[in-house]
């Protein structure tokens, strides 16, 4: 559920923040590119945590 659930994030974030990079680029709008790729690397951050949360609670509940 968790790796549905970060794959879902990543997927979500990375295509708001394309889509954001791309109207900005059209519309010349550097403050819209510098927030949608703050929000494109928020959501690869996000789910690359949740994933190394699951992988570390799952290793220590092995020991």
């Amino acid at each position: 559920m968790r790796y549905l659930l970060a794959t879902l994030i990543m997927a979500v974030g990375l295509g708001l923040g394309a889509t954001g990079f791309v109207y900005g680029e059209a519309d010349d709008s550097p403050g819209l590119q510098g927030l949608s790729a703050l929000v494109a690397i928020a959501a690869i951050v996000l789910g690359v945590r949740i994933l190394r949360l699951r992988a570390r609670r799952r290793g220590e509940s092995r020991m």
